[in-house]
């Protein structure tokens, strides 16, 4: 559904962003200031005694300086309650008082349309759940009675029968007034080639009804009675309501129980899933009789951050495990990945929670494995890497398949694991070489003095890292102090320093607080620093390298004092991007490295001689301007002790 122009905005501002998320947290009383609707509290996300959780009210948004949450009122919402973007905007739409606005006329006919073919699902579900109890389906229910299925279980998953008849659905659903046409278009029934009338699409099945994230019924899943019978399982078609690569079964009532700390439990059919839940694992969800596609992976990841794949320790189970491995490959990112649990002896969960009970499945559970596991067994598995060609071999594949991965840092950890895997195979580990010590990393060698750089690396950020994190605090005192001396610039600059987390405990501090106040009185700004943070002030002005900066003394050219900030800012993301890249290719060199590694370390060589190039220079007389400053640090301790 696509919202009007300006819904959004009314709706944000309509609602207090502190009402929304004081449902949640408790108020820091003594760091909290109402009055200007500047809010702190211990964070929701992540569990913590201090209030490192800020909410601004001004400006409707929250971020949390321990996890870095951050976001609105919908993305509050979207995250504690675990619902979708559009389910939180009526959720926060409600209690605004605000309706939904109307759809577009053709949005409207298609919406009406799906209602009604989810309308005729519905009275497909109760025909069958009747049909389960008649003299017709007795041989279902004795069935059921052998899987151990519980009363509850057939009332709470809506379990039914479908008759061995022609045309049985068909007639009752006509019966009720039903159009034939919709009735084919919901995928309950089919029109025959010679045009004549439709048949049932399921017949002497057990039914198992299909709903989606919202509860409504979208298609079914039947069980054959017959052991002959072509298909085993057999699921509706794809219609307007039903798209089998975009749904789980029993979505709706896991995501909810995921949402209560539940894990997500991805078995393979519908009769895990109800053995699972009835076993207490509420939240297991199944594919719709295909491999789970990008799709599904993604439904699973908005639910739960690692989804645990219970697969059946059979040969179709462990290979249905490895294709899913390279279809969430290049899905992969920091925070997001999938365990695998594999059960014993060729069993699925409800064959080993009817046999051993609930306790031998959650053993399986604890011990799921993360997918990096069987990675590594897919490629190694029943192979003998008894030569140094195998080896290669072997290096080639993990090199190739890792390339899939498109988090760099998330490549990296992966290659390092797969790094310590193949030592312990090859033999090459400690336990295998106990008696052999490896080499000392050191820059020079006893005795012989130290070891220079090569020609090729002597001019790499490998070779002259030492004083980065020195030039990297100046720049971060040289923002700052602009930022002070200039505060115009505050609320100009405000979304980059937002994201500019510095390296000195107190100086953050005091950024924090400059960007709390960044929309008051440019004049107004000077004072409130003095008053509540004069140490911090004082021992930034008087720093000796802001002392003599031409912007910070110059405090009427702003323009000239913009040029700096911008460009600072710019050195100083360009630098802290180079030395990440850098180290994550230090990491590939203790990993899985090739000739990558070296094209990366040039060009971050590259790119940091580039930053590091300076487009200001300034020869001016800068003697009026430091006793101007002095009298500028001054005045604000001044005017904060009330002299």
């Amino acid at each position: 559904m696509s919202l009007p122009p300006g819904f959004l905005d009314d709706l944000r501002s309509r609602v207090t962003l502190s009402d929304v998320v004081g449902r949640k947290v408790m108020w820091d009383q003594r760091k909290s200031n109402r009055a200007k609707g500047d809010y702190w509290a211990p964070c929701p996300f992540h569990h913590e005694k201090t209030a490192s959780f800020h909410v601004d009210d001004r400006k409707g948004f929250y971020y949390c300086f321990g996890c870095h949450a951050k976001g609105d009122a919908l993305g509050f919402i979207k995250e504690t309650e675990n619902v979708s973007f559009m389910e939180a905007v009526e959720i926060l739409a409600r209690e605004a008082g605000m309706p939904m606005p109307e759809r577009d006329p053709r949005a409207v006919e298609r919406a009406d349309r799906r209602t009604e073919l989810a309308n005729v699902m519905e009275e497909a579900v109760k025909y069958f759940r009747l049909q389960l109890n008649t003299q017709a389906g007795a041989g279902a229910r004795d069935y059921l009675a052998r899987r151990r299925f519980p009363a509850a279980a057939l009332e709470h998953f809506e379990i039914g029968f479908a008759p061995d008849s022609r045309q049985g659905l068909f007639q009752a659903l006509t019966g009720k007034g039903i159009a034939p046409d919709l009735i084919v278009d919901a995928g309950l029934c089919i029109r025959p080639d010679d045009g004549g009338a439709p048949y049932d699409r399921f017949r002497g099945r057990i039914i198992f009804p299909i709903r989606d994230a919202r509860g409504r019924a979208i298609s079914l899943g039947g069980r054959a009675m017959d052991p002959n019978a072509r298909a085993k399982y057999l699921n509706g078609p794809e219609t307007e309501l039903f798209d089998k690569g975009r749904n789980l079964y029993n979505v709706g009532p896991a995501r909810q129980a995921c949402g209560k700390g539940q894990p997500l439990i991805v078995a393979e059919g519908y009769v895990d899933v109800i053995a699972l839940v009835e076993a207490g694992f509420t939240g297991a969800v199944a594919p719709l009789g295909t491999a789970i596609t990008e799709d599904q992976l993604r439904l699973m990841w908005r639910i739960s951050d690692e989804p645990i794949i219970a697969l059946d320790g059979d040969a179709a189970g462990l290979r249905a495990g490895m294709r899913l491995v390279d279809v969430a490959m290049p899905m992969l990112e920091a925070g997001k990945g999938l365990r695998f649990a594999i059960l014993p002896g060729g069993q699925d969960p409800d064959d080993l929670i009817r046999a051993e009970g609930r306790e031998a499945m959650e053993k399986v559970i604890l011990g799921a494995r993360p997918m990096v596991d069987l990675l590594w067994r897919r490629e190694t598995e029943g192979k003998v890497f008894d030569s140094p060609e195998r080896r290669a071999a072997l290096d080639k594949t993990l090199r190739t398949t890792l390339q899939r991965i498109v988090d760099p840092s998330l490549r990296s950890h992966y290659g390092a694991e797969i790094k310590r895997l193949r030592e312990e195979l090859f033999g090459l580990g400690p336990v295998a070489n106990a008696g052999w010590q490896p080499r000392p990393r050191m820059p020079w060698k006893p005795g012989k003095g130290p070891v220079l750089p090569l020609s090729s690396t002597r001019s790499t950020l490998l070779a002259a890292a030492a004083g980065d994190a020195v030039a990297e605090q100046l720049r971060e005192t040289m923002c700052l102090a602009i930022l002070i001396t200039h505060p115009a610039l505050v609320a100009e600059f405000e979304s980059q320093m937002e994201r500019l987390h510095l390296s000195d405990a107190e100086l953050d501090a005091l950024l924090t607080l400059m960007l709390t106040h960044a929309h008051d009185m440019p004049e107004a700004l000077g004072e409130t620093l003095a008053r509540e943070a004069p140490a911090a002030l004082e021992k930034l002005l008087n720093h000796p390298h802001v002392k003599t900066a031409p912007p910070v003394l110059r405090r009427t050219d702003t323009d000239f004092a913009r040029m700096c900030l911008a460009e600072e800012l710019a050195k100083l993301t360009a630098a802290r991007a180079v030395k990440a890249e850098t180290e994550e290719a230090i990491e590939a060199l203790e990993g899985l490295a090739d000739e990558g590694v070296t094209w990366r370390i040039t060009q971050a060589t590259k790119a940091y001689h580039h930053a590091e190039k300076s487009k200001i220079n300034d020869t001016s007389d800068l003697g009026e301007d430091r006793a101007a400053m002095s009298q500028f640090l001054q005045s604000l301790l001044d005017k904060h002790s009330g002299g």
